[in-house]
């Protein structure tokens, strides 16, 4: 019952985004489709991938901060650890696709970046230190297509990600090594690439 809810609102959030409600990535250069879709299956490869990766942040995004607001960083933390999967999934099944973030230096280690998304990372992070605005990259494969997007930071994920007695306390640092014992997501300014999303599904 708990995963029908969950999917019912990140349908309500895809829905929201297309109508220009939902939060936007990037720095708003991209037009955004003002029309309410689930599935924008008419749209190039790239940009249905895009849409995809935005439409799943919009949803993480607006929840995470409800969250900040609400409990405080702290229990931003365990939002991330026990709900982030769960909502990323419901999105997958929304868009009838496979949605992941993986990075360099992953928070858990299920979110490390294989050899081939390493180098896109190392793609995009050129293109984001050149202040260039990122396209997504499109692998077509047989039967699908895997699209790549950057994940930047901005203000509010340095509360988790930033730099040690500057931009991340202490106290949140001392629950992240709780959490997660092996994480590496951390030292970050704003607009930086922090990882990437690898969005797949079929042609």
């Amino acid at each position: 019952m708990k995963h029908i809810l969950i999917k019912r609102a990140a349908t309500k959030m895809v829905k929201e985004w297309g109508k220009g409600k939902g939060n936007r990535m990037g720095n708003g250069k991209r037009k955004q489709n003002q029309q309410a879709q689930t599935n924008f299956q008419d749209l190039p490869y790239g940009e249905r991938g895009l849409k995809y990766a935005l439409t799943t942040k919009a949803v993480l995004g607006k929840n995470l901060m409800r969250t900040i607001q609400k409990k405080g960083t702290l229990e931003a933390l365990a939002f991330c650890n026990e709900r982030a999967y769960s909502l990323t999934d419901s999105m997958a099944v929304v868009h009838n696709s496979t949605i992941k973030r993986v990075s360099d230096k992953p928070r858990n280690p299920n979110n490390k970046a294989n050899v081939e998304e390493l180098e896109y990372i190392k793609t995009f992070k050129k293109v984001v230190a050149n202040s260039e605005e990122a396209s997504p990259i499109v692998k077509e494969m047989d039967n699908n297509v895997r699209v790549y997007y950057p994940i930047t930071t901005n203000p509010m994920c340095l509360q988790c990600h930033g730099k040690p007695n500057e931009t991340l306390e202490n106290s949140t640092l001392a629950k992240i090594k709780r959490l997660y014992p092996m994480d590496k997501a951390i030292g970050y300014d704003v607009n930086e690439v922090r990882g990437i999303w690898t969005i797949t599904f079929n042609k």
